[in-house]
């Protein structure tokens, strides 16, 4: 858990600092640094549903000897 917060601080971190740099706005940077990681987590979270099935799929093929389709 510890990682997950320290990742999560970090993350924060960068988006405002970005978002001050090129804009000179700790408003826009407070906003961005919000809004962005949180729209991260849903997206990833959808990306880890979409690669389990992939890998799923991975280890039908692997079980009934099928050739891959694609090599990733």
């Amino acid at each position: 858990m510890t990682k997950t917060i320290t990742f999560a601080i970090m993350h924060f971190t960068i988006a405002f600092a970005v978002v001050y740099a090129m804009t000179g706005s700790i408003l826009l940077g407070g906003a961005v640094a919000m809004v962005e990681p949180a729209l991260n987590t849903v997206a990833f979270h959808f990306h880890e549903k979409v690669w389990k099935r992939i890998e799923a799929r991975r280890q039908l093929r692997r079980g009934l000897n099928l050739p891959p389709v694609f090599q990733a």
